[in-house]
């Protein structure tokens, strides 16, 4: 692996140090009226920059650069409390799979203005019935002249709440395996029919929601690949996404150290403490592991070739430490770690965040099975887990008790 930046690397590192410096100045003396109207604007600031989307074409509003370059811009833009989680599902997994099977008059609509952050894009295929087996979707479309009707419930849809778009994985046809009835659409989410409802989480906020459809009617010029050809569609969404949420984030080992360097423990100092050190040590070796493996990522994109399962072995490590972590320092403050007020506790409340957000992200993008599975099977060659229903017609699986 190359740990440093070439000569052209490194200029570019400049330019976008430069550029952020200049601009989130700007940004932050700026007033808006809400969170998504300031993160609105510093993605339409990245867009006239050039750097929003940095990989894609510039005719579709993109940056026109390479994999390395996107990688930089995200490692410099990290150092900068800006909020461009809006966009995520969006423009790393909508988006995207709009330009892979729309046609020219869809994308022409929808790329530029997702780019500039005018227009947010969510994601449905999590159903109730479904869990980590996207597979099991049972909304079901049916088809009416040049519409298809629509009923049926989604799940952990994050973001629907204020998002305008949307692309859904519907059931087309019960008659033939699971795999093979299902289709992709995009649709509006201001529909008649359409009603989203927030879920109320743990960590305080409501950043998922529940979306029932009712009777709702999508042309079938929305549709996305073939019909009763989704599966392969939603597989690229999918990629894109355990990408997205393999990125990591969140409190770390240099956080927990930091808190130990001040917090007692049952019989002294907790730093001194020798079961907590050996957590810590645990902890240093993972993060070091994680990097490491990101860095093989970076190295892969500089010499122009593709990252290989880093993601899902990064999604799988980091999900967990940070909720070991966050678990560890709110149970080593004792009767004070049920205090989790940011403007009492330590670290702005940051572990009791990671404590009640972490097991959410150990299921977003792929549960940790789903993803040790891919690993075993895809990558190590492991045989395959049975599958008793692989050649059976959805219609016909047992359902309930």
């Amino acid at each position: 692996m190359d740990f440093t930046d070439s000569d052209a690397e490194a200029a570019y590192r400049a330019t976008a140090r430069d550029w952020l410096a200049a601009n989130y100045a700007e940004h932050q003396a700026t007033q808006h009226d809400s969170d998504i109207a300031r993160g609105k604007a510093w993605q339409a600031r990245k867009t006239a920059g050039g750097y929003a989307c940095i990989t894609w074409p510039r005719e579709w509003g993109g940056g026109g650069g390479t994999p390395i370059e996107s990688v930089i811009f995200g490692q410099e833009e990290a150092q900068y409390a800006v909020d461009g989680g809006y966009f995520t599902i969006g423009l790393g997994m909508c988006v995207p799979t709009v330009m892979g099977f729309a046609d020219d008059a869809t994308k022409h609509r929808f790329v530029g203005p997702a780019v500039r952050g005018d227009e947010i894009w969510s994601q449905l295929f999590s159903e109730p019935a479904g869990g980590s087996d996207v597979a099991a979707i049972r909304t079901r479309a049916v088809r009416d002249g040049e519409d298809w009707v629509v009923n049926g419930q989604k799940v952990w849809t994050s973001g629907a709440h204020y998002s305008d778009f949307g692309i859904v994985l519907v059931r087309t046809n019960p008659d033939v395996p699971k795999h093979q009835g299902l289709t992709m659409f995009w649709l509006d989410l201001k529909s008649p029919g359409i009603e989203i409802r927030p879920i109320h989480q743990m960590s305080g906020g409501s950043n998922f929601n529940e979306v029932w459809f009712s009777d709702v009617r999508i042309p079938d010029a929305q549709r996305l690949g073939p019909v009763d050809g989704g599966w392969k569609v939603a597989l690229f969404t999918l990629m894109n996404e355990r990408l997205a949420v393999g990125a990591g984030g969140g409190v770390g080992p240099k956080d927990i150290l930091k808190f130990a360097g001040q917090a007692d423990g049952p019989d002294g100092p907790l730093l001194k403490d020798s079961a907590f050190r050996q957590k810590l040590a645990d902890w240093w070796v993972q993060s070091e592991g994680l990097r490491n493996t990101r860095m093989r990522t970076i190295t892969a994109l500089s010499k122009g070739q593709a990252p290989g399962p880093e993601s899902s072995i990064g999604k799988i490590v980091a999900a967990n430490q940070l909720q070991e972590i966050g678990n560890s320092a709110v149970e080593a403050a004792d009767q004070y770690g049920i205090i989790a007020d940011p403007a009492l506790a330590p670290l702005n409340a940051a572990f009791h965040m990671a404590t009640m957000s972490a097991p959410g992200l150990r299921i977003a993008g792929g549960t940790d099975e789903i993803l040790r599975n891919i690993i075993a099977e895809r990558v190590l060659g492991l045989p395959g887990e049975i599958r008793v229903d692989k050649d059976q017609a959805f219609k016909d699986l047992p359902v309930g008790a």
